[in-house]
């Protein structure tokens, strides 16, 4: 009889201790669950933010390619015709061949300061080729250096910063090589003029 109420309590102990713990193995499951879905909706988040941030970032950079274009075809200055073009190429490479790219831009700077001023011509041909009193303006165009000289990539460059409008002559109209100019040219400069300021080979004057 005792025996039976014995194995009646182990069998009840053991089907309380089996129920507890599956209860609590349960529980576990579920708190485990949590920060594993947790982790599993920051990812996605984060996924669906980085995706958000890159798409924002090609937006960003297609609109300042489109901002910069306009903005470098508003600042073009001078707009030449292909002859006036060429003249200034010419003109440039044969008075500044020497010189480095800012000594170039200064003497297409004083030829676009001519065009743009009442008393020289209003072309760039014009000015270039242009006589006063029967003396040139510009000596390559009677020596054979403006008709025979080759651009250079560089002289193209100084060139395009002109256009561009890239002035640094300060307004100056004229220039002279003090070493190779004649003394009576020399002197009207000097006497008639405003010196502004020197530049590799180059004075330059108002």
């Amino acid at each position: 009889m005792y025996r039976k109420y014995i194995a009646c309590f182990l069998l009840t102990g053991m089907t309380i201790i089996s129920s507890w713990l599956c209860a609590r193995e349960l529980k576990i499951d579920r708190i485990s669950a949590k920060p594993a879905f947790r982790i599993e909706y920051l990812d996605a988040s984060m996924e669906e933010d980085k995706e958000s941030f890159v798409e924002m970032l090609g937006s960003v950079s297609s609109g300042q390619r489109v901002v910069d274009y306009e903005i470098l075809e508003q600042t073009k200055k001078y707009q030449l015709s292909d002859k006036d073009y060429d003249a200034l190429l010419r003109i440039v490479e044969a008075e500044a061949g020497g010189e480095d790219q800012d000594g170039k831009l200064l003497v297409a700077n004083v030829v676009l300061n001519r065009v743009n001023n009442e008393r020289f011509p209003n072309t760039v041909c014009e000015v270039v080729m242009q006589r006063d009193q029967g003396i040139a303006q510009f000596s390559p165009t009677v020596d054979g250096r403006f008709q025979n000289v080759r651009v250079s990539e560089d002289t193209k460059a100084a060139v395009e910063r002109a256009l561009y409008g890239e002035d640094i002559s300060q307004g100056a109209l004229y220039f002279c090589a003090r070493e190779k100019a004649d003394s009576d040219k020399l002197k009207w400069f000097d006497r008639k003029l405003t010196r502004l300021f020197s530049y590799g080979n180059h004075e330059f004057f108002l």
